[in-house]
């Protein structure tokens, strides 16, 4: 006796609802932050600080902050600083923290599913846009001949 399966569910309902809505491919020469916001007046911020303070902005991570994400950088600029003055295992532990919310390293990219573009990879996408702005390549198909 052969009993019939339960009626299968609809495509639309078998997907996987675990998609990451993180997931972003960040452009080395993509959209540049219009605005740099300043480091915080009143403080003589140490050149090492100001160095990371212009190259998390120059990232490819920074058109992904958005304008609430300027506090936590600050906070995270004030832990760098003191860490720059005056060193210790606590204030690296809380850096380390910290930064993993804003893609600051490799394996927190990898956390929030960003991928960097690869050099290779801008340089493909220059080469096939300035081929699709030339005259249309001649189609190889062209040159295959019946054999009899």
């Amino acid at each position: 006796m052969n009993v019939p399966g339960p009626i299968p569910k609809d495509p639309v309902l078998r997907q996987r609802r675990n998609r990451v809505a993180t997931r972003a491919t960040l452009s080395v020469e993509g959209e540049l932050r219009r605005h740099t916001p300043q480091l915080p007046r009143g403080h003589d911020w140490h050149k090492l600080t100001r160095a990371w303070w212009h190259d998390v902005w120059a990232s490819p991570m920074a058109p992904e902050f958005l304008q609430a994400d300027v506090h936590g950088l600050y906070m995270l600029a004030e832990l760098i600083d003191r860490f720059w003055v005056a060193p210790s295992p606590d204030l690296a532990k809380e850096i380390r923290l910290e930064r993993q919310c804003f893609g600051l390293t490799p394996i927190d990219r990898r956390r929030l599913q960003w991928e960097v573009e690869r050099v290779e990879q801008v340089k493909q996408k220059k080469r096939h846009s300035e081929r699709g702005a030339q005259a249309p390549v001649e189609d190889p198909r062209k040159a295959l001949r019946l054999v009899s």
